[in-house]
């Protein structure tokens, strides 16, 4: 990038920056604030259904989040055509992202019900605990595509430089699973399957109101076209997704066999993880709708030919990161007492999250930089660069994380191995940021 941006008056990107990314946090929350609800209810089944809960989080992770190039690779490529004042190309990118998503969750269904047992014991999960995550499983599978098509709805508004319609989907399908959720496992006496049943008919409300959306009721105004695309107008748009499910099958696989090694350290030590895990990703939640910002104004700005504006925006960017990462973890530090019995009321699984408690705190303001920068260089569409960088923390983490059973490092070697992702990630992207001769 260049390293010479025009000096700009912070307040000009401070508006366009909390503009963008303050709706960004709520939608942000689709299927994340879904588990998170999901494990507050859940774990008051008791520890083994809240531990098939933890393995399925990370199963569906894997399965799903490996295809968030539908949101990370949508925005920056609409949000380029809107800044070259082209609403039609950016109308063929959406389309296509849609179809992408129906397709790749249809065979994700048929994935994960055909390999549904080998899936879970390869997580670790044996006997009670593996017919509890089966159950779970084969039901919540069914809302794939459902997951996909939120995902590529929030990539294209956020590229048309709206964040505030995903927040309003967002809004109304969290909402679906927190009164389904208490009604079918409490109220009906489903239990864990009833918690798969809310999120499966959760997710499917927020799928078909964004399908409504982009393809009906704001049709022309963004510019979308009801053609299909062939298959060769798909190419450009999977090479890049390519490159973005390595980046995410790199981090997803690295974050599932933590939890695989918690399997394997103890049912406590799982239960006690998932909790740990839906707390840092609630604090992840809010840095990342910093991430959405910068891709969108990135993207945005190089596509209307300022890519000295577009570093000066990035600089800003960084700087939010940080001061948002600083606070995260004091405020963090003085909810310690409270915030893990929102996911549990056991004991024995309180007391391991206190062990792994300081990792969450600690980790927050090298998190922020790094979700911050991430952003940046998808906005600049250098999809290569960011696959690659992920796969090197991956295999840095990993080498950690498969050495805490033999060396017998418990729950705190697992997050240690996080720890090691996230500093070898932060320093990757740190030395591309400020090579001069990058972009």
């Amino acid at each position: 990038m260049n390293s010479k941006p025009p000096s700009l008056a912070g307040n000009r990107f401070d508006r366009e920056i909390l503009a963008l990314a303050l709706p960004a946090l709520g939608a942000l929350a689709a299927d994340p604030l879904v588990s998170i609800v999901d494990t507050i209810f859940v774990g008051r089944l008791g520890v083994l259904p809240l531990a098939a809960l933890g393995v399925n989080t990370s199963i569906f992770s894997m399965a799903f989040v490996v295809f968030n190039f539908l949101a990370y690779g949508t925005t920056p490529l609409v949000a380029r055509e809107v800044g070259r004042g082209d609403r039609e190309a950016a109308g063929r990118v959406v389309v296509q992202a849609l179809v992408v998503a129906v397709l790749a969750g249809v065979v994700a269904v048929g994935i994960l019900q055909a390999f549904a047992a080998p899936i879970t014991a390869a997580m670790g999960a044996r006997g009670e605990l593996q017919e509890a995550s089966l159950s779970y499983l084969r039901i919540r599978a069914f809302a794939g595509p459902a997951v996909l098509l939120v995902t590529a709805g929030h990539g294209a508004f956020r590229g048309f430089l709206d964040t505030r319609t995903p927040l309003l989907v967002t809004l109304g399908l969290n909402l679906v699973n927190l009164v389904l959720d208490p009604l079918f496992i409490f109220g009906f006496g489903w239990g864990l399957e009833g918690a798969a049943i809310a999120t499966l008919i959760a997710q499917w409300v927020g799928a078909l109101w964004f399908v409504d959306l982009l393809l009906r009721r704001r049709r022309e105004a963004l510019g979308v076209s009801l053609r299909l695309p062939a298959m060769t107008d798909l190419l450009p748009f999977l090479r890049v997704g390519g490159e973005l499910i390595v980046r995410t099958f790199a981090l997803i696989g690295t974050l599932t066999l933590a939890t695989a090694i918690a399997t394997r350290v103890g049912m406590i030590a799982v239960a006690a993880h998932q909790v740990g895990s839906q707390l840092w990703l609630l604090l992840a939640l809010v840095v990342d709708s910093l991430a959405v910002a910068a891709q969108a104004m990135v993207a945005r700005y190089r596509g209307s030919g300022d890519p000295l504006v577009s570093r000066a925006a990035s600089n800003r960017l960084l700087v939010w990161g940080l001061g948002t990462g600083i606070s995260l973890s004091l405020l963090f530090w003085a909810l310690e007492p409270a915030l893990p019995r929102l996911f549990t009321d056991q004991p024995e699984v309180l007391a391991k999250v206190r062990e792994i408690y300081p990792f969450i705190v600690a980790m927050q303001p090298l998190n922020a930089l790094v979700f911050v920068w991430d952003g940046i260089f998808l906005g600049l569409e250098e999809f290569r660069f960011v696959a690659v960088q992920m796969v090197l923390s991956g295999l840095a983490a990993s080498i950690v994380l498969i050495l805490v059973i033999p060396l017998d490092w418990g729950l705190q070697g697992v997050w240690w191995g996080i720890v090691t992702l996230m500093a070898v990630r932060a320093a990757t992207l740190a030395i591309r940021y400020w090579r001069p001769a990058t972009g």
